[in-house]
């Protein structure tokens, strides 16, 4: 199982949404049925299937990030975080101040609510133009290779975007779990979005100014066991359309990988760390100094009425030119989740 907090900057109204997807069947009540056999639909074509990483990249580590160092400033932190950004766009964050019952309550959460009856997980399933609930996102042809994954995905911040309809409000101490690590969490998110608001040339307060408040979702992954786990794939590579996603790994399991200098590595997870990679909309706002990179296997988002484009500190016509258009964000959300998970192929849309 996979826990990831996404961040993102949002909306007040209700509009049209953030996108669609087409219902498929949940893969744990498939394998129910029939646990050895592995669904044509899952089986991905041969060049998509899992790599192993080569030798001689297998002593790569993602870049780790000390917290408590960041929070007093240290020079040498600070530029590790900013070389993670541009080289990595992962890095794996230690001492951050998340106490390890509140990460052990959630993930205790999450897998109570996958293991519950699927008649009781069906309450919480996605509505039609919603993002929110129980199901699976970016699903647009009935012809499309699916993920070997089951998900739940719900906003927590700020409180007038959740909508309890999605959430299993019988599942004893569920709800109190998810509060507990979100704001928790959501601490974690405002010392990233300082550092990263000074990295790019502005006060500590610099990207809240320009992006106002900023949502906040979580992501559940429920990836069950395979018997041809070399046919298929949790989660097909991607970069994430939020600012930057949190990600709390099992750390008996080593099933992320992101794409590294044109090479898959694995991310080896560090007890009681969370994993860290920058979202398209970071990206998009330093001009392509910051890199969203692929991956498979919580998010932070800006406002969806917001415009993102280049900070003007991070334009230099003559060394860095505008490389992205403005486009306002749930127009790119509503662009990205009309297409399947497809690497970088979505940030094309503001290419310049």
């Amino acid at each position: 199982m996979e826990l990831k907090v996404v961040k993102a900057s949002v909306e007040k109204g209700e509009g049209l949404g953030w996108g669609k997807s087409l219902l498929v069947p949940s893969i744990q009540e498939i394998l129910k049925n029939d646990s050895q056999s592995v669904p044509e639909r899952y089986i991905q074509e041969p060049k998509d299937r899992p790599l192993i990483s080569q030798n001689l990249f297998d002593s790569l580590q993602v870049p780790v990030v000390d917290f408590s160092m960041l929070a007093q400033k240290d020079a040498n932190e600070i530029r590790k975080l900013d070389l993670a950004c541009k080289e990595w766009g992962f890095f794996q964050i230690i001492n951050h101040g998340v106490r390890e019952e509140i990460m052990v309550n959630m993930k205790a959460a999450m897998a109570a609510f996958f293991e519950l009856p699927f008649q009781e997980k069906s309450k919480c399933a996605k509505a039609a133009n919603e993002i929110q609930g129980y199901g699976q996102n970016f699903v647009v042809s009935e012809k499309q290779k699916l993920d070997w994954c089951d998900m739940m995905f719900l906003k927590t911040f700020p409180h007038e975007t959740r909508n309890f309809k999605f959430w299993p409000l019988t599942l004893p101490g569920f709800k109190e779990a998810v509060e507990e690590y979100s704001t928790e969490i959501r601490k974690v998110s405002n010392k990233i979005d300082a550092n990263l608001s000074v990295l790019m040339g502005m006060d500590e307060n610099g990207l809240k100014r320009k992006l106002g408040e900023f949502q906040q979702g979580i992501r559940m992954n429920y990836y069950p066991t395979c018997s041809r786990p070399d046919l298929v794939l949790g989660i097909s590579p991607h970069s994430d359309g939020s600012l930057f996603t949190l990600l709390l790994q099992d750390d008996e399991i080593n099933g992320l990988q992101i794409k590294h200098k044109e090479v898959w590595l694995d991310a080896k997870p560090i007890p009681n760390s969370l994993v860290v990679n920058i979202g398209d909309a970071i990206e998009i706002l330093s001009n392509g100094m910051y890199k969203s990179i692929e991956h498979r296997a919580i998010s932070v988002m800006p406002g969806d009425e917001v415009q993102i484009g280049p900070l003007d500190s991070m334009v230099n016509e003559k060394h860095l030119p505008r490389s992205y258009r403005n486009i306002k964000y749930i127009d790119y959300i509503r662009q990205k989740f009309a297409m399947k998970m497809q690497g970088k192929a979505h940030t094309a849309i503001v290419k310049l």
